[in-house]
Parts: C-alpha cells; sequence; structure tokens
C-alpha cells in the first residue's frame, strides 16, 4: 500500500461516527517532523507525550508513533519537488488523527502552501486555536491573564481558497472587461464603480454549508465549557461585506436560533427579554425604542419592523428562555472585525469563543497569541468530521535548526490538544501543569528567558525544557 513508509507493527486505527473519532487504547499516530527547527521540536515534543500517557495511564494507554513525510525532509525521501507524498496523504486518510510540525513553503510552482493543501484535501474546516496565559511568561499586556478565548477560523473559503489571476494575464483581460461592462453596471447598487484595468483579480467565497459547520462546532465547544465561558461571538466585517462577511453573520444566527434554539440566546433576544422583565407590561413599541437607540428617528416602516422583531422574539422563546432563564444559555453576539482587534487588547476578558472567517481569523489567532507569549506558545489544530491534524503555529526557523535551542511550546500544546481531542484529558492535563509550573519556576527556552525580568541566564535548551516539563507531572 505505500511505497516508503510502513506502520508500526502494534497499534490500531481511530475512527470516526458522526463526526467524533473513537479512540482503542493503543491507537496508531501519523508524525510529520517537520523542517528546520522540526528536527529539534518534534523529539522533545513526543518525549513528552509518551511520559504524560505513561503518567497518566501507567501502560494501560499508549501512542504508536508511524512516521511520515512532507515538506523538505519529503524531498529527501522521495525526490524533488514532492513536497507531500502519495504515501503520507494515505497513512492520514487511513489513520485519521496526525501531528506534525512547521512546514517549508515550497519554492516555485504547484503548492502554494502545505498547510494549506493539508486542510484543503482532507476538508479540515475548523483551525482552532486557543489562547491563554501561563503564568509567568513574559507578555507586552498588563494583564495577560484575562485572555483565555478559542478562535475557531473557517479554513477552507475565503480568500485562503486560492482562486486568483494575476494582472496582465489574459483571463483577467476577459474578466475585467466582463465585469466592468457587463455584470457592475447591470446591478443598481455598485453604481459607476469600475475595476482598474491593470488589477489582478482574487475571488472571495462564504458559503452557508461553511460557515454554520464551523459555528456549530464552535457552539458544541461552548457547551462543553463552565457557565461564565459560554459566549460564542461572530467576527465579520459585515458591515462594508454584506454578502459574504454580512452572509456569515447571518448565517451563524440562524445555526443558533434553529439547531441550538433550547441551548442558545442572541444578544439581541437578551436584550428584548430583558426589558419585558424589567417592566411585565412594557409594548412592544416601547421594548423597541429600547432596542433600537435611534428608534425616533427611523422611519414608520423601520419602527414597523423593529415592532416585529420584539413581537417574533417574546412570541418565540419568552416561555422558554424568558424570566431569566436565558442567562443559562449559550450567549450568541457578533462583533466587528477590525472592534475585536480592539477589544482584545482592552477587554479580553469579555470573550471566550470567537467563530471567524479565514482571513480574520489568522490575524485574530496571532494577535491573540502574542497577548499571552507569542507563536512559540500558541497551538493548533485543524478539525473535519473525518479527519484531524495538530500543528506548530510558527516557521520553521532553519538558521535555528539542530541547535536544540527553540521553544518547543506551540507543538507540545498542539498535543495536549490532541490528547483532549482523543478523550485523553488526564495526560493533557499533566502537561498543562508541567508547563506552567516549567514557566512559573522560570525553567524557560531562550525566547522566554530573554523577555523575563531579570533576564533567565542561561536558559533552556528546548530538550532541556521537555525535561522540566516532565519533572513537574509528580
Amino acid at each position: 500500500m505505500y511505497e516508503k513508509i510502513s506502520p508500526p507493527e502494534t497499534g490500531e486505527k481511530i475512527t470516526f461516527a458522526e463526526g467524533k473519532p473513537i479512540v482503542p487504547d493503543h491507537p496508531i499516530l501519523p508524525f510529520i517532523r517537520g523542517d528546520g527547527t522540526g528536527v529539534d521540536l518534534w523529539p522533545a515534543s513526543q518525549k513528552v507525550f509518551d511520559a504524560a500517557v505513561q503518567a497518566a495511564y501507567g501502560g494501560k494507554r499508549k501512542i504508536s508513533w508511524f512516521k511520515v513525510y512532507a515538506g523538505d525532509e519529503a524531498c529527501e525521501q522521495y525526490g524533488t519537488y514532492q513536497y507531500l507524498p502519495e504515501d503520507t496523504l494515505k497513512a492520514i486518510e487511513e489513520y485519521g488523527v496526525a501531528i506534525k510540525g512547521p512546514l517549508t513553503t515550497p519554492i516555485g510552482g504547484g503548492i502554494r502552501s502545505l498547510n494549506v493543501a493539508l486542510r484543503q484535501i482532507f476538508d479540515l474546516y475548523a483551525c482552532v486555536r486557543p489562547c491563554r496565559y501561563y503564568a509567568g511568561t513574559p507578555s507586552p499586556h498588563k494583564t495577560p491573564e484575562k485572555m483565555d478565548v478559542i478562535i475557531y477560523r473557517e479554513n477552507t473559503e475565503d480568500i485562503y481558497l486560492g482562486i486568483e489571476w494575476r494582472e496582465g494575464t489574459e483571463i483577467v483581460k476577459k474578466l475585467i472587461e466582463y465585469l466592468n461592462t457587463d455584470l457592475i453596471p447591470s446591478t443598481p447598487e455598485h453604481g459607476k464603480k469600475q475595476i482598474r484595468l491593470d488589477s489582478g483579480i482574487g475571488i472571495k467565497p462564504i458559503s452557508k454549508t461553511g460557515t454554520q459547520r464551523l459555528v456549530k462546532r464552535a457552539i458544541q465547544n461552548a457547551l462543553r465549557l463552565p457557565k461564565e465561558k459560554q459566549t460564542v461571538t461572530l467576527v465579520h466585517k459585515g458591515n462594508i461585506m454584506k454578502y459574504t462577511e454580512g452572509a456569515f453573520r447571518d448565517w451563524g444566527y440562524e445555526l443558533a436560533t434553529t439547531e441550538f434554539r433550547q441551548e442558545c440566546v442572541t444578544e439581541r433576544e437578551s436584550w428584548i427579554l430583558s426589558n419585558k422583565e424589567e417592566n411585565p407590561d412594557i409594548s412592544l413599541e416601547d421594548n423597541a425604542h429600547k432596542l433600537e437607540p435611534g428608534y425616533d428617528a427611523l422611519t414608520a416602516e423601520k419602527k414597523e419592523e423593529a415592532c416585529a422583531e420584539v413581537k417574533a422574539v417574546l412570541d418565540a422563546i419568552w416561555e422558554s428562555h424568558g424570566n431569566g432563564k436565558w442567562k443559562e444559555k449559550i450567549m450568541v453576539n457578533d462583533r466587528i472585525a477590525d472592534s475585536i482587534f480592539q477589544q482584545l487588547q482592552t477587554r479580553p476578558g469579555e470573550y471566550s469563543i470567537l467563530a471567524t472567517m479565514n482571513l480574520n481569523g489568522d490575524y485574530l489567532s496571532d494577535a491573540a497569541a502574542a497577548i499571552v507569549g507569542g507563536l512559540g506558545m500558541g497551538p493548533g489544530a485543524n478539525i473535519g468530521d473525518s479527519c484531524a491534524i495538530f500543528e506548530a503555529t510558527h516557521g520553521t526557523a532553519p538558521k535555528h535548526a539542530g541547535l536544540d535551542r527553540v521553544n518547543p511550546g506551540s507543538l507540545i500544546l498542539s498535543g495536549v490538544m490532541m490528547l483532549e481531542y482523543m478523550g485523553w484529558q488526564e495526560a493533557a492535563d499533566l502537561i498543562k501543569m508541567g508547563i506552567e509550573k516549567a514557566i512559573s519556576n522560570r525553567e524557560v527556552t531562550y525566547d522566554l528567558a530573554r523577555l523575563m525580568e531579570p533576564p533567565v541566564k542561561p536558559p533552556l535548551k528546548c530538550s532541556e525544557f521537555a525535561d522540566a516539563i516532565i519533572k513537574y507531572f509528580g
């Protein structure tokens, strides 16, 4: 079946049912070492994973690791430009859950990004990026401990679909002419807009299917959290891109108020319910007036729409959500993308789960990671209905490769996510405890050591940081 790799002789496959993994006690897990510093990161990380599983389960559970290849290491094994060999794709498809270090971006034509390619090939539509603070981690933020969010980034659509055409090519000339001559003038809302003839063109597809399956996973995660963290925020720029990002917001609300009607309340619904709770005899018009601060300036038609919204909400959910019952539901709200960047800096404690489109999520997850220690401490997962790949979120840093000095935190914490996904919470908790104690005791690699006050000298090596984590398993 495979050309140049062989699965372990012991272990079993992870299977899936209704989008959830069924994990045996001795699963076979493919791993990609990664390029550049992957040569240091993977051995340190695997050592931590194995030690945690052994400490948590005493041999009852064990991972059988299956080495597969991607990136530069794959080219060494399979030949030039074989960055993503068929062997690797077959192994991930067969065994379902995999983990990888950082991968190089191929030079030249073909695959633009190995990470994006893996997400699209396996339909890993949910990029999950938790950002939480570990005590003692140096941060530029005054109160980094308030940051504890999980970002659900749609992984397969938006401009990352990669459908674009270069300026000056024949197809772009034809496309611009068609848009400028036929499509744009035929749509009155576009007025006299025209695309410059020296433009490159890309498309930004956002689908209802893609949106709602992502928001569904975000809400399902919220259901597992403590009550005070049960908020899902839809992040968008719908005030400008109404039919893509605005639709993402609308479809997210639709999913929450249909499939999760008994579990969710929207922010606007909570206002309507609160108004009636404060004044049981409030009229529809007075409730609408409180709901819309600019109510008096609205046209008669808009006022009627506001009153109709109030009536529809009260008719639909007063019995199930009224009289304070909505306070026990998952709160679903939305925020404009540029606003949420600012609010993560100024009011991080107000947010729990962010559901975003691809590009916004890319920016947001890195910005949030900076508050809690940077990408070296930022884990990531790419999850679909029949496959999941966990990954370090930083680059390959080839100038540091082989020096045993880089921080393995991102890859180790991605492994924590993998263990949690597998239902092995005890092992995951040991690693989180070990990391927090190591950092609190200033046993850190150079990237964190140089930012601490006073700086830690000498810092730990990559492999030594792994040993420090394991030491605190107790």
